[in-house]
């Protein structure tokens, strides 16, 4: 989960799991795999950092390139 903020300044949570694509258009926009989409003040970016970040201290990026590394030995 990664915290965002709307245009109007509020602040939501996004599940980071469920984004499919971010654009600048010149607004950040965030597309989910559910097709609903997030205009947020922060920059690409910026959005990227919190998405790795969160991968990090989940560790989720750990167990990711431990399965691609399994699937290369094979």
């Amino acid at each position: 989960m990664i915290e965002l903020t709307r245009l109007n300044g509020s602040v939501f949570v996004l599940n980071a799991d469920l984004i499919e694509t971010i654009e600048a258009t010149p607004d950040t926009v965030i597309s989910l795999v559910t097709g609903k989409k997030y205009v947020v003040r922060e920059k690409v970016a910026e959005v990227i950092d919190r998405i790795v970040e969160f991968r990090r201290k989940t560790g989720v990026g750990k167990i990711l390139i431990g399965n691609l590394e399994k699937g290369m030995e094979e």
